[in-house]
Protein backbone atom coordinates (compact mmCIF):
# COMPACT_ATOMS: atom_id res chain seq x y z
CA UNK A 1 0.00 0.00 0.00
CA UNK A 2 2.71 2.40 0.90
CA UNK A 3 5.07 1.37 -2.44
CA UNK A 4 1.83 2.27 -4.24
CA UNK A 5 1.07 5.75 -2.40
CA UNK A 6 4.62 6.95 -3.62
CA UNK A 7 3.97 5.35 -7.05
CA UNK A 8 1.37 7.81 -7.33
CA UNK A 9 3.11 10.63 -5.74
CA UNK A 10 5.76 10.52 -7.69
CA UNK A 11 3.94 9.96 -11.03
CA UNK A 12 1.59 12.73 -9.85
CA UNK A 13 4.87 15.09 -9.61
CA UNK A 14 5.30 14.21 -13.38
CA UNK A 15 2.00 14.63 -14.78
CA UNK A 16 1.61 18.31 -12.72
CA UNK A 17 4.84 20.23 -14.74
CA UNK A 18 2.49 20.89 -17.39
CA UNK A 19 -0.57 22.22 -15.15
CA UNK A 20 1.64 24.23 -12.89
CA UNK A 21 3.49 25.64 -15.83
CA UNK A 22 -0.03 26.77 -17.04
CA UNK A 23 -1.16 27.59 -13.33
CA UNK A 24 2.15 30.23 -12.73
CA UNK A 25 1.09 31.67 -16.57
CA UNK A 26 -2.14 32.23 -14.91
CA UNK A 27 -0.83 34.22 -11.79
CA UNK A 28 1.70 36.25 -14.70
CA UNK A 29 -1.12 37.25 -16.80
CA UNK A 30 -3.67 38.06 -13.82
CA UNK A 31 -2.02 39.31 -10.72
CA UNK A 32 -5.31 40.49 -9.02
CA UNK A 33 -6.41 37.12 -8.54
CA UNK A 34 -8.36 36.62 -5.29
CA UNK A 35 -7.61 33.47 -3.56
CA UNK A 36 -11.16 31.89 -3.93
CA UNK A 37 -10.47 31.87 -7.45
CA UNK A 38 -6.85 30.25 -7.28
CA UNK A 39 -8.46 27.71 -5.34
CA UNK A 40 -10.79 27.22 -8.03
CA UNK A 41 -8.24 27.01 -10.77
CA UNK A 42 -5.81 24.65 -8.88
CA UNK A 43 -8.53 22.28 -8.22
CA UNK A 44 -10.01 22.30 -11.63
CA UNK A 45 -6.39 21.06 -12.64
CA UNK A 46 -6.25 18.62 -10.04
CA UNK A 47 -10.00 17.15 -10.79
CA UNK A 48 -8.65 16.87 -14.56
CA UNK A 49 -5.51 15.53 -13.83
CA UNK A 50 -7.73 12.60 -11.27
CA UNK A 51 -10.37 11.71 -14.10
CA UNK A 52 -8.31 11.60 -16.99
CA UNK A 53 -6.42 8.25 -16.02
CA UNK A 54 -9.04 6.82 -14.16
CA UNK A 55 -11.31 7.59 -18.03
CA UNK A 56 -8.15 5.95 -19.76
CA UNK A 57 -8.12 2.85 -17.73
CA UNK A 58 -11.37 2.09 -17.67
CA UNK A 59 -11.86 2.57 -21.66
CA UNK A 60 -8.80 0.36 -21.42
CA UNK A 61 -7.47 -1.31 -24.49
CA UNK A 62 -10.65 -0.05 -26.78
CA UNK A 63 -9.17 3.27 -27.20
CA UNK A 64 -5.62 2.87 -26.97
CA UNK A 65 -4.38 3.13 -30.68
CA UNK A 66 -6.53 6.57 -30.57
CA UNK A 67 -5.62 7.80 -27.56
CA UNK A 68 -2.37 7.26 -28.10
CA UNK A 69 -2.05 9.25 -31.78
CA UNK A 70 -4.42 11.91 -30.78
CA UNK A 71 -3.76 13.25 -27.72
CA UNK A 72 -0.49 14.92 -28.22
CA UNK A 73 -2.37 16.54 -31.52
CA UNK A 74 -4.86 18.29 -29.77
CA UNK A 75 -3.26 19.32 -26.53
CA UNK A 76 -1.15 21.21 -28.94
CA UNK A 77 -4.29 22.73 -30.58
CA UNK A 78 -5.67 23.91 -27.65
CA UNK A 79 -2.79 25.33 -25.84
CA UNK A 80 -1.57 26.96 -28.83
CA UNK A 81 -5.29 28.54 -29.58
CA UNK A 82 -5.08 29.65 -25.65
CA UNK A 83 -1.61 31.20 -26.36
CA UNK A 84 -2.31 32.39 -29.26
CA UNK A 85 -5.03 34.62 -28.29
CA UNK A 86 -2.59 35.88 -24.86
CA UNK A 87 0.32 36.43 -27.21
CA UNK A 88 -2.16 38.52 -29.45
CA UNK A 89 -3.86 40.52 -26.20
CA UNK A 90 -0.32 41.15 -24.73
CA UNK A 91 0.62 42.82 -27.94
CA UNK A 92 -2.37 44.64 -28.19
CA UNK A 93 -2.37 46.01 -24.62
CA UNK A 94 1.32 47.10 -24.87
CA UNK A 95 0.49 49.00 -27.85
CA UNK A 96 -2.49 50.27 -26.40
CA UNK A 97 -0.86 51.99 -23.13
CA UNK A 98 1.78 53.50 -25.22
CA UNK A 99 -0.70 55.05 -27.22
CA UNK A 100 -2.26 56.01 -23.56
CA UNK A 101 0.82 57.45 -22.30
CA UNK A 102 1.19 59.73 -25.72
CA UNK A 103 -2.13 60.77 -25.24
CA UNK A 104 -4.09 61.14 -22.09
CA UNK A 105 -4.48 58.30 -19.76
CA UNK A 106 -8.15 56.86 -20.13
CA UNK A 107 -9.02 55.40 -16.72
CA UNK A 108 -11.89 53.13 -18.49
CA UNK A 109 -9.19 52.09 -20.26
CA UNK A 110 -7.12 50.45 -18.43
CA UNK A 111 -9.77 49.03 -16.35
CA UNK A 112 -10.72 47.27 -19.93
CA UNK A 113 -7.52 46.23 -20.30
CA UNK A 114 -7.39 44.67 -16.85
CA UNK A 115 -10.75 42.65 -17.46
CA UNK A 116 -9.30 41.26 -20.62
CA UNK A 117 -6.32 39.84 -18.87
CA UNK A 118 -8.63 37.81 -16.63
CA UNK A 119 -9.33 34.27 -16.77
CA UNK A 120 -12.60 33.28 -17.94
CA UNK A 121 -14.57 29.57 -16.74
CA UNK A 122 -13.76 28.70 -20.43
CA UNK A 123 -10.53 29.11 -20.89
CA UNK A 124 -9.71 27.56 -17.32
CA UNK A 125 -11.96 24.38 -18.82
CA UNK A 126 -9.61 24.46 -21.97
CA UNK A 127 -6.50 24.68 -19.91
CA UNK A 128 -7.92 21.65 -17.58
CA UNK A 129 -8.27 19.48 -21.14
CA UNK A 130 -4.72 20.62 -22.43
CA UNK A 131 -2.83 19.81 -19.46
CA UNK A 132 -4.78 16.68 -18.87
CA UNK A 133 -4.96 15.19 -21.38
CA UNK A 134 -2.12 12.99 -21.92
CA UNK A 135 -3.02 11.19 -18.57
CA UNK A 136 -5.61 9.05 -20.69
CA UNK A 137 -3.06 7.32 -21.78
CA UNK A 138 -1.65 7.23 -18.59
CA UNK A 139 -4.84 5.35 -17.33
CA UNK A 140 -3.84 2.64 -19.72
CA UNK A 141 -0.57 1.67 -17.44
CA UNK A 142 -2.77 1.16 -14.48
CA UNK A 143 -4.24 -1.88 -16.28
CA UNK A 144 -2.68 -4.71 -14.54
CA UNK A 145 -0.25 -3.33 -12.27
CA UNK A 146 -2.29 -3.14 -9.13
CA UNK A 147 -1.79 -7.07 -8.49
CA UNK A 148 1.96 -6.42 -8.02
CA UNK A 149 1.02 -4.06 -5.49
CA UNK A 150 -1.02 -6.49 -4.08
CA UNK A 151 -4.35 -4.31 -4.68
CA UNK A 152 -7.46 -4.79 -6.42
CA UNK A 153 -6.79 -3.33 -9.71
CA UNK A 154 -10.05 -0.81 -9.63
CA UNK A 155 -9.08 0.41 -6.26
CA UNK A 156 -5.46 1.09 -7.32
CA UNK A 157 -6.72 2.90 -10.19
CA UNK A 158 -8.74 5.35 -7.99
CA UNK A 159 -6.25 5.31 -5.29
CA UNK A 160 -3.51 6.35 -7.78
CA UNK A 161 -5.69 9.09 -9.62
CA UNK A 162 -6.94 10.72 -6.70
CA UNK A 163 -3.32 11.41 -5.07
CA UNK A 164 -2.29 12.73 -8.67
CA UNK A 165 -5.25 14.90 -8.93
CA UNK A 166 -4.34 16.01 -5.03
CA UNK A 167 -0.39 16.53 -5.98
CA UNK A 168 -1.48 18.63 -9.32
CA UNK A 169 -3.45 20.71 -6.62
CA UNK A 170 -0.74 21.38 -4.70
CA UNK A 171 1.83 22.19 -7.53
CA UNK A 172 -0.91 24.37 -9.11
CA UNK A 173 -1.65 26.81 -6.45
CA UNK A 174 1.90 27.12 -5.26
CA UNK A 175 2.47 27.97 -8.90
CA UNK A 176 -0.11 30.43 -9.00
CA UNK A 177 1.19 32.44 -5.80
CA UNK A 178 4.29 32.67 -7.90
CA UNK A 179 3.38 33.82 -11.30
CA UNK A 180 1.51 36.41 -9.46
CA UNK A 181 4.89 37.76 -8.26
CA UNK A 182 6.48 37.11 -11.42
CA UNK A 183 3.27 39.01 -13.27
CA UNK A 184 4.32 41.73 -11.20
CA UNK A 185 7.52 42.04 -12.02
CA UNK A 186 6.70 41.53 -16.00
CA UNK A 187 3.91 44.24 -15.79
CA UNK A 188 2.23 44.20 -19.26
CA UNK A 189 4.89 41.44 -20.75
CA UNK A 190 3.34 38.90 -18.76
CA UNK A 191 0.49 37.98 -21.18
CA UNK A 192 3.27 37.25 -24.42
CA UNK A 193 5.81 35.74 -21.74
CA UNK A 194 2.41 33.52 -20.88
CA UNK A 195 1.52 32.90 -24.43
CA UNK A 196 4.79 31.45 -25.57
CA UNK A 197 5.10 29.08 -22.00
CA UNK A 198 1.46 27.80 -23.59
CA UNK A 199 2.52 27.45 -27.30
CA UNK A 200 6.02 25.91 -25.82
CA UNK A 201 4.30 23.50 -24.20
CA UNK A 202 2.14 22.11 -26.74
CA UNK A 203 5.13 22.21 -29.14
CA UNK A 204 6.85 19.76 -26.19
CA UNK A 205 4.09 17.52 -25.85
CA UNK A 206 4.09 17.10 -29.53
CA UNK A 207 7.48 16.44 -30.51
CA UNK A 208 7.50 13.94 -27.67
CA UNK A 209 5.12 11.96 -29.07
CA UNK A 210 6.56 12.52 -32.75
CA UNK A 211 10.25 11.09 -31.13
CA UNK A 212 8.23 8.10 -29.39
CA UNK A 213 6.79 6.96 -33.19
CA UNK A 214 10.27 6.76 -34.28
Amino acid sequence: MINAIIYAILLGCGLAMDASAVSMTNGMNETKMKLPKMILVAAMFGIFQCIMPLCGYFVGNIFKSFLEKFTAIIALLLLSYIGGKMLYEGIKAIREQKKSAKESVNEEENVELEEKKKLTFGQLFIQAIATSIDALTVGLVFIGVGVSYGLDNNFFAILVSVIIGIVTFIFSIISLFIGKKFGELLSDKAQIVGGLILIGIGLKTFIQFIISIF
